[in-house]
């Protein structure tokens, strides 16, 4: 029985809105961990505000995928290190979002980790970052634009991503309607294949698990593998739409469920 490479999405997967671990998945992925799988995040998260629930589930993976894909992180013998980092020339979508959402709050995530913003944003990791003008968030290249504009919701937003052509980068609409945009072609999926390919782990030995918009990347990437693409109950009908199965909802435990349907053992390890 080979080992499985499992990617899980954390906001809505893996954790409810007040962030409590959604019922069973501690034990599901402790039984999933303990048998020799693969089990690691794929996150739109930060480094930084993901990094706690690696280590709260007490996983062991050797990478760990987050900024929607932008950015994946490498275990070493003394911590982390930020293995493979994906970034664009911003200035050309934020002189197009400002100009039609100037009043919006913005933030980038520079290559480095760190976190420049216009103005607080709530529920936002901005820990280490610095407020700035924003006119320095165009200075350098960044992995990722996140815009919160309050007072818009979803559909203002998929309006405004169609009126201003965002078509040069890849973006996601949060289930809180903010707007998070990260380099053309990359996704959860994109650096999952590169974790993939690293590891050495066959397509149908995959399962990734997600509730977002951002995870539909992810879910294509599963499923044309021959892997396990599974939706949380809650998930917009868009997502549920690409994925290979649904689940129950976060509050109901449907992670754990779709988790307890993995082997319990794995004997051989990928890549040995």
């Amino acid at each position: 029985m080979t080992a499985w490479l499992i990617g899980l999405d954390v906001d809505g997967t893996i954790l409810l809105q007040d962030e409590t671990m959604s019922p069973g998945v501690p034990e599901a992925v402790a039984r999933l961990r303990d048998a020799g799988h693969e089990v690691t995040i794929a996150t739109g998260r930060s480094w930084s505000a993901t990094q706690r629930y690696v280590e709260l589930l007490e996983l062991t993976p050797r990478y760990v995928v987050c900024s929607n894909g932008a950015v994946t992180m490498r275990r070493t013998d003394d911590g982390w290190e930020r293995w493979h980092i994906e970034t664009f020339d911003a200035a050309p979508v934020l002189a197009l979002l400002h100009a039609r959402l100037p009043e919006a709050r913005y933030m980038v995530e520079l290559a480095s980790g760190q976190r420049l913003y216009t103005e607080h944003l709530d529920d936002w990791t901005l820990d280490g970052g610095r407020q700035v003008g924003f006119e320095e968030l165009v200075a350098e290249p960044v992995s990722r634009v996140v815009v919160v504009s309050p007072g818009h919701d979803e559909e203002d937003f998929h309006r405004l991503v169609a009126d201003a052509g965002l078509n040069e980068v890849s973006y996601a609409i949060g289930w809180t309607a903010w707007l998070d945009i990260a380099p053309q072609g990359v996704d959860k999926g994109t650096a999952l294949e590169r974790v993939r390919t690293e590891l050495g782990f066959e397509g149908p030995q995959i399962l990734v698990a997600g509730d977002g918009r951002n995870d539909i990347g992810m879910f294509e990437w599963a499923g044309k593998l021959g892997g396990r693409a599974v939706a949380m109950g809650q998930a917009p009908v868009e997502v549920r739409a690409v994925a290979g199965e649904i689940t129950g909802d976060v509050e109901d435990g449907g992670l754990a469920d779709a988790l307890n349907t993995l082997p319990a053992a794995a004997q051989v390890s990928a890549g040995e």
